[in-house]
């Protein structure tokens, strides 16, 4: 019989539990997930399409073209323009913050990063209407200055910035602790400054896990509810996102009309998901290569 292969270190190495382990489980594993899968995501997508489309490619257009549903893409394209890019940022600082450096109180701002996926969206939206409703303390001074933050853009991108911002962060975090100093620290001593070092050695390292991040808080932007609900009002034509939007039309009755624009955001988590991938495939080996480096 032959004898199990020691490692340099003395230890044997883990074997490959997919050859160990016995067909019928590894069968039944597959088919219990991929029942899962098509029972509570592809069945729903597909039936957002065929109620999208029920009567006709003509009515599904018609229905996108009305004012209210133009008002509430444009609006939610918007939304997402301003805070995805924000969030890039704020996502590249926190990471590289608590990456790279020691301090105390790094694991409470690590823990305050996921606060808002603890949090309900709709006590989100509730948190900015305490601070810049009329009852608040700032409510008066605002409206004073007639600035408008409830019931108005500032206020949706304020509460989708706050919903999204852990998506960049949470994604570049692990994967800068994993990468280590090492190369910021020999980009130094050749004679690079701060802004260099970024530039050309921890963004390089890191652009895979930012595009990742960049594409999951674009999506969750253009989809989230609960919080822009709060603040917005549900002022049609005005400050009606495209989930918003949709609520209301299917309120009206006008069931395909919001099966239409939900197609709209049915479709943008597909592109997400077909771009992440074919990311993945085509740079599978340089990420392997980053992450492993």
């Amino acid at each position: 019989m032959a004898e199990p292969v020691i490692s340099a270190t003395g230890a044997t190495p883990p074997s490959d539990f997919s050859t160990t382990e016995r067909r019928p489980a590894r069968w039944t594993l597959m088919a219990i997930s991929f029942i899962f899968l098509a029972i509570f995501l592809l069945l729903p997508l597909a039936l957002v399409f065929m109620e999208a489309f029920k009567k006709g490619t003509g009515y599904y257009f018609t229905s996108l073209g009305e004012p209210d549903t133009l008002s509430a893409i444009r609006l939610t394209l918007l939304v997402a323009a301003i805070s995805v890019p924000l969030n890039l940022v704020f996502g590249v600082t926190m990471a590289w913050c608590i990456a790279k450096y020691e301090f105390k109180g790094k694991a409470f701002l690590t823990t305050l990063v996921d606060l808002p996926f603890s949090v309900s969206p709709v006590i989100s939206g509730l948190l900015f209407v305490l601070l810049f409703g009329a009852q608040s303390a700032l409510g008066p001074w605002l409206k004073a200055h007639g600035i408008e933050i409830l019931f108005a853009v500032p206020g949706i991108v304020l509460a989708t910035v706050f919903i999204t911002f852990p998506f960049v962060a949470r994604e570049l975090i692990p994967l800068m602790e994993e990468q280590g100093n090492r190369d910021e620290e020999a980009a130094i001593s050749l004679g690079a400054n701060g802004w260099q070092t970024f530039w050309h050695v921890t963004l390089p390292n890191v652009k895979w896990g930012l595009l990742y991040g960049v594409l999951l808080c674009n999506a969750r932007a253009m989809g989230e509810f609960g919080a822009v609900a709060v603040v917005s009002g549900h002022i049609r034509g005005q400050t009606n996102t495209m989930p918003l939007h949709i609520e209301i039309l299917y309120n009206d009755y006008n069931a395909t009309g919001a099966f239409a624009v939900a197609s709209l955001l049915a479709g943008l988590a597909l592109v997400t998901l077909a771009l992440k991938s074919l990311l993945e495939m085509r740079y599978s080996a340089e990420i392997a290569a980053i992450r492993g480096h």
